[in-house]
């Protein structure tokens, strides 16, 4: 177990730094630079020469490159124009509602999926099947931002049973009972947006693995030997129809986190997507290219989640 973690960990550091190579020259390619938005327009230019030649910008881009990578390994991403502070403190204050928004995402795609994927697998091509196949087909046609519109507009404007902006009522104490009651309501619509349309390749990928295990030679062994009904499912069926699961657990997080762009604009919520959104509409240039930097470093980490959560469900994974 611990081999095969340190040789996918080995893998992952190259794949890290190259691709803050690639982020930091796709980002010098953009309009401006990192002084963009921070000029005062009734400076000379000899002024702004100045300012350019302080902060590195006519250095040699490998120079820039070094430079910039030795402060995002200290934390440092830069100052952001629009708010006049701090990247990293700025991504740390927006990260923490992003995280609570995909954590909440995750458990309902699963308490939601799990249960749907199972009997549709065991009931296959009965009418509890169809059922739920609809719900499914219907998850993959409809985009999630439609989907958050339309949930927005019902529950939220027509009926009024949720908010329709912000993470947390304003003028409450933080730490408090209310406090967390306001932060899970204005939680609640957006995590089921997202979940319920989330859910459909968790529940796809379930009900064919069920109905494909079911037909395996050692289903069949099982049942001739005279095993009860239920345990062949549960220490059978599902222990190996989960592996496809388990394997796109890390996945499904990283999707969770930039599909959230999306609703997070939908519903005013103020977290990592919407900060992404209005930093490319101002081109605040620090602000994008930290952002796009830790969704890749998600991406790839998801990946080793995922490997290594598959690695302690099927340990035959390891040997490879």
């Amino acid at each position: 177990m611990w081999k095969f973690t340190v040789r996918r960990l080995l893998i992952t550091t190259p794949q890290i730094i190259l691709l803050s190579a690639i982020v930091f020259i796709l980002a010098k390619m953009m309009p401006g630079d990192a002084l963009t938005g921070l000029i005062d327009p009734t400076l000379s230019q000899e002024r702004i020469a100045e300012m350019r030649e302080k902060l590195g910008l006519n250095n040699p881009w490998y120079i820039q490159y070094r430079d910039w990578l030795a402060g995002v390994v200290q934390g440092d991403f830069g100052q952001s124009f629009k708010y006049q502070m701090p990247v990293t403190e700025l991504i740390w204050q927006r990260v923490i509602n992003t995280f609570w928004l995909s954590l909440v995402s995750t458990i309902m795609i699963y308490a939601i999926g799990l249960p749907l994927g199972i009997v549709s697998g065991r009931y296959n091509d009965r009418l509890i099947d169809q059922l739920i196949t609809g719900y499914t087909y219907l998850g993959f046609a409809t985009p999630v931002f439609i989907f958050g519109l339309v949930a927005l507009w019902i529950f939220g404007f027509m009926l009024g049973w949720f908010p329709t902006g912000g993470s947390v009522e304003p003028g409450l104490e933080p730490g408090t009972f209310e406090y967390i009651l306001s932060k899970l309501h204005h939680l609640l619509l957006p995590s089921l947006s997202i979940a319920l349309i989330g859910t459909v390749g968790t529940v796809q990928y379930l009900r064919s693995e069920i109905i494909d295990t079911k037909q395996r030679d050692f289903i069949i062994t099982a049942r001739a030997k005279g095993a009860p009904e239920r345990r062949v499912y549960n220490r059978h069926i599902f222990r190996n129809s989960i592996l496809p699961i388990a394997a796109f657990f890390g996945y499904e997080i990283i999707n969770l986190i930039n599909g959230s762009i999306f609703i997070e604009q939908i519903f005013s919520y103020p977290g990592m997507g919407n900060l992404f959104i209005e930093s490319i509409m101002l081109r605040d240039y620090s602000v994008v290219t930290a952002l796009v930097l830790l969704s890749g470093i998600l991406a790839i980490l998801g990946a080793l989640l995922s490997d290594i959560i598959l690695s302690v469900v099927d340990p035959r994974i390891r040997i490879k």
